[in-house]
């Protein structure tokens, strides 16, 4: 599909990543209920089930977390929430790579005056590089036809 007619594009957490996070958690919250004899193997495995199904229910709130057109990018901020930012309040958007040990982390950063918003692969279920040329497509774009 091309991007260069400046369509809509959208990126979310992949379904798939949502359904393992939700087994995770009711898998962790079925060894809670097993082990209800061990007082701190419930705490623990009762904080990360809480923990789990909190980050499922948020993917499936709020699927959708960056999406970008003519007139600018929609973000999620917060748990769940969503800022419209104009491509004008749109500083950089750029990507972050850092190796660390054999960890090896790359985030889209969409930098505003006031924010930095940041995304892995995890997040928009694609290559944060294709991601960002995706966006860059969109931003020149708008500032090369203003009047969109």
């Amino acid at each position: 599909m091309s991007e260069e007619g400046g369509s809509p594009r959208s990126w979310r957490v992949p379904p798939v990543h949502v359904a393992v996070k939700a087994a995770a958690a009711a898998v962790v919250a079925t060894l809670a209920a097993v082990s209800s004899d061990d007082r701190q193997f419930l705490l623990l495995a009762g904080v990360a089930a809480v923990g789990l199904a909190a980050l499922a229910l948020r993917d499936v709130l709020a699927p959708v977390r960056v999406a970008a057109d003519a007139e600018g990018v929609t973000v999620v901020r917060g748990y769940a929430g969503r800022r419209r930012l104009a491509w004008p309040e749109v500083a950089a958007v750029r990507v972050d790579e850092r190796r660390r040990l054999l960890m090896h982390t790359r985030l889209l950063e969409i930098e505003t005056a006031d924010d930095l918003f940041l995304f892995s692969f995890f997040d928009l279920g694609a290559d944060v590089h294709d991601v960002a040329a995706a966006l860059e497509r969109l931003r020149r774009r708008a500032a090369s036809h203003p009047e969109n």
